[in-house]
């Protein structure tokens, strides 16, 4: 971990707690779309592109967070094609004198979005495929809970170590 001052990890906690609070604001709406989906099938096929947005926008959030820390704590970002997932690994294992930011078992559910992200990106609303976009916002609700917790716990820490360096 490259050396910061107190004032820098409480800024870096208060930048995390600002996008936990942005990523819970997609929970209901995502809760909605999928209401929406299952009430309205015959425009389920407009909806499912709305829930194929939303989870793409879940885990743009979860990587900001994870961005904010590698730049800030560990000097810099992963290169290369598989940077994303380079990044998630890294954020998942204690590193360079700070904890993980999230745990092994919640990268893995994370590296779904990940992949699913992906695909969002590179192909029409229409072509994606509905059981996987199902079955991806199934995993949704835990696998939010399980990073928010892990992620207020991280934020936690920074606190904690920024009053710890602030007494003589």
């Amino acid at each position: 971990m490259r050396p910061i001052d107190p004032a820098s990890l409480r800024e870096l906690a208060a930048d995390l707690t600002m996008e936990l609070e942005r990523l819970a604001e997609l929970a209901p709406a995502i809760a909605h779309v999928r209401a929406e989906i299952r009430r309205d099938l015959e425009h389920a096929p407009l909806f499912r592109e709305t829930l194929a947005l939303k989870l793409h926008n879940f885990y743009g959030g979860v990587e900001r967070i994870l961005q904010l820390v590698a730049v800030e704590l560990n000097g810099g970002l992963p290169s290369g094609a598989d940077r994303h997932k380079r990044l998630l690994d890294r954020m998942a294992q204690a590193r360079e004198g700070r904890p993980a930011i999230v745990s092994s078992a919640t990268a893995v559910r994370l590296r779904e979005f990940l992949g699913f992200r992906h695909i969002v990106r590179h192909l029409y609303g229409f072509e994606l495929d509905p059981e996987r976009l199902d079955a991806l916002a199934m995993q949704y609700p835990d696998t939010w809970t399980a990073a928010q917790a892990e992620v207020a716990r991280f934020i936690a820490w920074l606190r904690d170590l920024a009053v710890h360096l602030e007494q003589p």
